[in-house]
């Protein structure tokens, strides 16, 4: 009988976090009892293990095994076998490695805890493809090659709920807790009702100074109790897409802890804004220098390709951009959410805008993107359209001039979540150039499974139309 034994000896992955960033760690955070692992799944969905404090030292030299089927599971978190991670692989083991710099104190938590985030690897020590992280990583390599590094920040749009909902089981804007009055109205830029949410605002700065998260302004958004912050962009794409990760776990246990839900949901409200995660991206030389910096006070030709592989590209990587049923509601006109494949300067009215400001900070934003999308995704899924564009030089045709949704073409791109499945099944760009043939077909069984068990289900809505009516 010659039968080959599991793995004995861990095979360190080439980017692994050094062992004595634990050790520094744990002498400078005595306090610390718990450390959270966490695992980004395609659904953006942190999943992982609390391990105590005398357990991290052993994961940062040997890394620590998780079953590879942790990546494919839905959103509600039950297995599909049809993504082949599950009891077709018989459920096997990977390697989970940390994330270099991402091990950080949980201020908010009480007795104290840190989180560190991993990323998969198969046992002999190369990227699992179905970790997001690789895919972005990925796509961040390949633009290196040529000589051009990704400069990235992410937007985050968001609601602040009260956790207890309306009577019939609605949301509700959570009270502002210095008055303890319920926002009404939009007032959009409205800063007296940042001043009244003080307390929670000032628990957020300090939480992402602890964690090094570069997060700067915070806006009252188009909505009662919709916020928005942003982040300072990085020259490091991972770190970026980390930067929103945890930010959305910050606010989530934040607001857990002043009695309200921090709310990621694309359209919680019909009749009100929904929530996007805008992408603000440009690309640097080896020296720094911004490839999309105005030239005689003109866009330069790469910046112009890399606009329009974005929209060339848009269609194929709606589901990415709009992942889930929710996600669907937030498209319509006049909504600031983009509805076509279309461009312009400073017009916010269009998919990808090129924002006002000096000509050596040129970026594009594609605005396409909602709040429940996977970073990782996003970023990969923009990274391959400007990658793309630029490789065939491809050319944007004239901006849009004032109401971008009254030229809109919707027609262009899919009208609903179960046609961008369909879309991103046949889309080679998404399956070669974005996502790689594991996490497109990963993706693809998720959303697929996800989809018929939102077909499957009878809302409340369909009992009080139809259960004595017709």
């Amino acid at each position: 009988m010659n039968i080959q034994a599991p793995d004995a000896e861990a095979v360190r992955p080439r980017g692994a976090a050094p062992v004595e960033e634990a050790q520094e760690f744990l002498d400078a955070h005595p306090e610390i009892v718990a450390i959270d692992l966490v695992l980004v799944d395609a659904n953006g969905i942190g999943r992982g293990k609390i391990v105590r404090r005398h357990e991290l030292m052993a994961i940062y030299r040997n890394g620590r095994h998780l079953p590879g089927s942790i990546l494919g599971l839905d959103v509600t978190g039950e297995d599909v076998e049809e993504t082949g991670l599950v009891w077709s692989d018989g459920d096997a083991d990977r390697r989970a490695w940390p994330v270099p710099g991402s091990l950080v104190a949980m201020p908010w938590t009480s007795p104290p805890r840190a989180q560190v985030q991993l990323t998969l690897h198969e046992l002999d020590g190369s990227p699992m493809m179905a970790d997001p992280r690789h895919v972005l990583a990925w796509q961040d390599e390949r633009l290196r090659r040529q000589g051009r590094r990704p400069v990235l920040a992410f937007e985050l749009e968001f609601y602040l709920l009260d956790r207890e909902p309306c009577a019939d089981g609605t949301p509700r804007p959570a009270r502002l807790p210095v008055t303890g009055e319920r926002p009404e109205t939009i007032q959009v830029y409205g800063v007296q009702e940042l001043d009244r949410l003080e307390p929670f605002i000032d628990a957020v700065y300090r939480a992402a100074e602890a964690q090094r998260l570069p997060v700067e302004t915070m806006i009252s958004e188009y909505a009662p109790g919709q916020y928005e912050l942003t982040l300072r962009h990085r020259d490091d794409a991972l770190r970026a897409a980390d930067d929103l990760a945890m930010l959305k776990r910050l606010l989530r246990g934040l607001a857990a802890r002043h009695g309200m839900i921090a709310s990621f949901m694309a359209k919680p409200f019909a009749d009100r804004a929904g929530s996007g995660m805008h992408l603000h991206a440009s690309l640097a030389d080896e020296t720094g220098a911004n490839l999309f910096a105005d030239r005689e006070g003109q866009v330069v030709p790469l910046l112009a390709h890399a606009v329009a592989g974005l929209l060339d590209t848009m269609a194929d990587g709606m589901l990415v951009f709009a992942p889930h049923q929710n996600s669907w509601r937030r498209f319509s006109a006049g909504s600031y959410s983009p509805i076509a494949p279309n461009w312009g300067t400073n017009n916010r009215s269009v998919a990808v805008r090129l924002p006002a400001g000096p000509a050596p900070t040129r970026h594009l934003e594609q605005r396409v993107a909602g709040v429940d999308a996977n970073p990782y995704l996003v970023g990969a899924a923009i990274l391959a359209g400007i990658r793309q564009g630029i490789e065939r030089a491809l050319d944007p045709g004239e901006p849009v001039s004032g109401n971008g949704y009254a030229t809109a073409k919707t027609s262009e791109i899919p009208s609903s979540w179960h046609a961008a499945i369909g879309r991103a099944a046949g889309s080679a760009f998404l399956r070669d150039e974005a996502l790689g043939p594991v996490m497109h077909d990963v993706f693809l069984a998720l959303k697929r499974a996800e989809y018929a068990r939102f077909a499957r289900d009878i809302s409340p809505f369909e009992y009080r139309t139809y259960l004595e009516t017709v």
